[in-house]
């Protein structure tokens, strides 16, 4: 049995934000919480240690909590990647105790910055999420900034505005900063107005690192992005990117085993649905040679554990792994 390491649940395809690099799933019906309640059980039965509930905005989903708790108190490492507009207190207070890492999206330093990606007033949604989140002290922080061409002169300033907040938030923060991929399920997205080189997102990361933070900063280029995911869409599919496209291999809770030597599935995967592409045309699906190349491809098949296996002791008495790094917490490479 090969070993995944971390499962991204897309548990909705709804959201408040319009991100035009943003590669979760769009305009896909979710399972119900009964189908969603056994996926969690599923992925806690082997040897999987993380679970990233996201959409979409997974606080969307009216039963979020329920699937929250279930997933801890299956065992599971849990992070939520939420755009921030709809964390409260009232959220944290309730399902906080159960959550490992908060992940939040943060494409500027300012408004007027952050609105050329993002709708207005999310900048302002994200500071006030970083201040809920004073109080949380079992919490970790993750935020996450893509790099594109409207925002990479800024990223230096948002790194400067992490700092301030890094001495005030009781958990651990981390910086996460993706070089903007062009992949997504919206086929019009005009990426060459976008996406920055490997040289000049080279260039960016020397320029923060000459500056030292008290805070984890983990940059995500191109090659890394395009190793690191396994997704669960809304509709309970197994799903993985891999380049430009999303492969899809049909209802997780079908699926026997994850095997090393057959990829995914002992068992040819489902054709690609609307919006995406194979390898072999449209509606050719994928062969199991292919499979097997992606075992051989992909990190997450033999990646070890990144937490030590001796957990920490959170809220309610329930264990918490330490995170040395987070840079493994979403498939949306905004947060």
């Amino acid at each position: 049995m090969a070993e995944v390491e971390s499962f991204d649940f897309h548990v909705t395809s709804e959201c408040s934000q319009e991100c035009a690099y943003c590669w979760g799933p769009q305009g896909i019906d979710a399972v119900d919480t009964e189908t969603a309640l056994a996926i969690i059980a599923k992925i806690a039965s082997g040897t999987t240690r993380r679970i990233v509930f996201t959409g979409g905005d997974p606080l969307q989903r009216s039963d979020i909590g329920l699937l929250i708790r279930a997933a801890a108190e299956a065992g599971l490492e849990v992070a939520v990647s939420t755009t921030g507009d709809l964390l409260t207190e009232a959220f944290l207070d309730t399902s906080g105790p159960f959550i490992d890492l908060i992940s939040l999206p943060l494409d500027g330093s300012t408004e007027a910055i952050s609105a050329r990606t993002k709708k207005p007033g999310h900048y302002a949604a994200v500071m006030e999420a970083l201040d809920l989140l004073e109080s949380h002290g079992g919490i970790d922080v993750k935020v996450a900034t893509p790099v594109t061409r409207y925002n990479i002169d800024d990223i230096p300033n948002i790194a400067l505005l992490l700092d301030e907040r890094a001495k005030r938030l009781p958990g651990r923060l981390f910086y996460n900063v993706f070089q903007a991929f062009p992949r997504s399920m919206d086929p019009d997205v005009a990426w060459n107005e976008m996406v920055v080189d490997n040289t000049s997102f080279k260039e960016l990361r020397r320029r923060v690192e000459a500056t030292p933070h008290d805070y984890k900063i983990n940059w995500l280029g191109h090659e890394t992005l395009d190793k690191l995911y396994v997704m669960i869409f809304p509709d309970g599919t197994l799903t993985v990117p891999v380049g430009s496209d999303f492969q899809n291999y049909g209802p997780f809770l079908e699926i026997a085993e994850i095997a090393e030597s057959e990829g995914f599935s002992t068992r040819p995967p489902h054709e690609p649905r609307a919006g995406e592409s194979g390898r072999g045309g449209p509606g050719t699906g994928y062969s199991e040679s292919a499979l097997r190349g992606a075992a051989g491809t992909y990190a997450i098949f033999s990646m070890p554990h990144t937490m030590p296996h001796t957990p920490r002791r959170g809220p309610q008495g329930r264990a918490r792994f330490p995170r040395p790094d987070a840079a493994r917490t979403s498939t949306c490479p905004h947060r």
